[in-house]
């Protein structure tokens, strides 16, 4: 039996772990290229505007449900209506059997690549390593193949990473291993951006690709319809940026504020959260924007040819980049693949642990046999996706889940606290703690937010009815897409369907909250 809920040590561990499960490996490559793709210096607007407009929002959402109602999505939302319960475990159950499953695959990718950074074993083809020598790709989706030893091996040793960490208690497991891995994070990382501003070309690159904005890219008010709707993909593609950079829709940030103190400032919380992340990524940009501007003019091609967007920019031009640096390639190639691992097992503990908080908050089983268990089962879920035909797998799994199951998850969230729960509520409860969240906050969660969300949605399914994602045939589509999000939907439902001990679903209140809402 549950002996009581654990808290963190301090409010610094609490935000470390925070920012640590926000920060992941798209800060590093998918900003990166976005910005690039879009405009440059002119995609920080709509990036800026989706951040308080969508970012901030819904993260003090799920700092004030799970520090309200002390616990997991799924109780969180149970508490407010038991109808809702279903939706706080379709959240936890899409991020460790949808997410985690091919995320701690490519956490894998870089522990073997941290092992080659050594030797520079990609050679002088990094592309045909990647692809031919390390994932021994299939020819299509068609053909799984078999599974690569390597890849599941290195896969084997994060999943153990994340069972040590998330076997012991929240204070003890993430706080203090978040303690140790986001101060040696951002030290990385300031070495990168510093060693790469001093790369001959990175300069070029960083002023004419990075910081040039392109303000057409980002104009929705131009008077050709043409440049209008190319205007509004890019202001839907921040938001999206916004949505999935700061871990929102996950059970993660609900998970993570459950265990805080009764008194906590919220509001001050979600804004160093979401400031911090984003920062982040925009000073990781100066080291991938410098370090392909040097191989860029070392190979007397332009910028566009040498940058590619998603995992081909760490596993390819990375690489590439490195075995053409002048000196110490091996220790830039160890720094960058350990400052990836770091940001992968941050956000990846913090997967696990959003399932092992829900299960243990409604079964009252026994941590460690939960995690034991759950760690267990996602390794052996996690193998297809060391296939040779993997990365097509991941590529579907990851388009459906972030395109779909997220969105529709932070659109309901929005909808349930702003509409049932109602806003004012939450919002008085974390105004008592600290921090004032203005009245405008209500507008957002029950208005603009949900209207930005629903739009994402729109633009993802008017793309895929118009045109197969990724050129891949319908069935594949269906069973590796759509199929994986029902399977979630399914075991979500399972999970609601078993009730809850008497006294469990009790809504908290303290004292002072019911007399400031009366």
């Amino acid at each position: 039996m549950s002996t009581g809920r654990s808290s963190w040590g301090s409010n610094g561990g609490f935000l470390l772990a925070a920012i640590g499960s926000a920060i992941g490996l798209g800060n590093v490559w998918r900003f990166s290229y976005m910005a690039y793709q879009y405009g440059g210096g002119a995609f920080l607007v709509p990036y800026v505007v989706a951040l308080f407009v969508a970012g901030i929002p819904i993260i003090i959402i799920e700092y004030g449900l799970g520090h309200k109602e002390k616990g997991s999505s799924p109780l969180s939302f149970a508490r407010i209506n038991r109808r809702f319960e279903w939706l706080g475990w379709w959240m936890p159950v899409v991020a460790m059997f949808g997410i985690m499953l091919y995320y701690s695959v490519v956490i894998g990718w870089c522990v073997n690549y941290l092992v080659f950074s050594f030797h520079l074993d990609w050679g002088g083809d990094p592309q045909g390593f990647f692809f031919k020598q390390f994932l021994q790709i299939s020819p299509s989706a068609a053909v799984i193949g078999g599974i690569r030893l390597p890849i599941a091996l290195s896969t084997f040793l994060v999943w153990v990473s994340c069972w040590l960490i998330c076997s012991r208690d929240i204070r003890h497991g993430i706080e203090r291993a978040s303690v140790v891995f986001m101060p040696v994070l951002f030290l990385l990382t300031i070495i990168l951006v510093l060693w790469s501003l001093s790369l001959d070309g990175a300069r070029d690159a960083i002023m004419n690709h990075y910081l040039h904005a392109d303000w057409s890219k980002i104009n929705i008010f131009a008077a050709d319809p043409a440049v209008r709707g190319e205007a509004g993909r890019v202001w839907a593609a921040a938001f999206g940026q916004i949505f999935f950079t700061l871990s929102l829709g996950f059970g993660i940030m609900i998970t993570y504020a459950s265990y805080l103190p009764a008194k906590s400032d919220i509001g001050k919380n979600a804004l160093v959260t979401a400031l911090v992340n984003c920062l982040y990524s925009f000073v990781a940009g100066f080291a991938v924007f410098g370090v392909v501007g040097f191989m860029a003019k070392h190979q007397g091609v332009a910028f566009g040819q040498a940058i590619k967007g998603g995992p081909q920019l760490a596993f390819v031009v990375y690489p590439k980049a490195i075995s053409l640096l002048p000196s110490m390639n091996v220790l830039f190639g160890v720094i960058f693949f350990l400052m990836l691992i770091i940001a992968g097992l941050t956000s990846g503990v913090s997967l696990v642990e959003a399932f092992v908080c829900a299960v243990t908050d409604k079964f009252d089983w026994p941590r460690g046999r939960v995690v034991f268990l759950v760690c267990l089962a996602g390794f052996l879920g996690s193998l297809i996706f060391t296939s040779r035909g993997g990365l097509y797998f991941l590529d579907i799994a990851d388009h459906f889940i972030t395109n779909y199951g997220l969105v529709i998850g932070g659109l309901l969230e929005c909808l349930i606290v702003g509409w049932v729960l109602k806003a004012s509520i939450l919002r008085a409860h974390i105004n008592l703690l600290g921090t004032r969240i203005p009245a405008l906050w209500d507008f957002f969660i029950r208005y603009s937010t949900p209207a930005v969300l629903a739009y994402l949605l729109y633009l993802s399914l008017a793309a895929d009815l118009g045109r197969n994602y990724g050129g891949y045939p319908a069935g594949q589509l269906i069973i590796y897409g759509v199929g994986w999000m029902l399977v979630c939907l399914v075991l979500a439902l399972a999970l609601t369907l078993y009730p809850w001990k008497a006294g469990k679903l009790k809504r908290r209140h303290r004292p002072e909250e019911d007399k400031l809402l009366v």
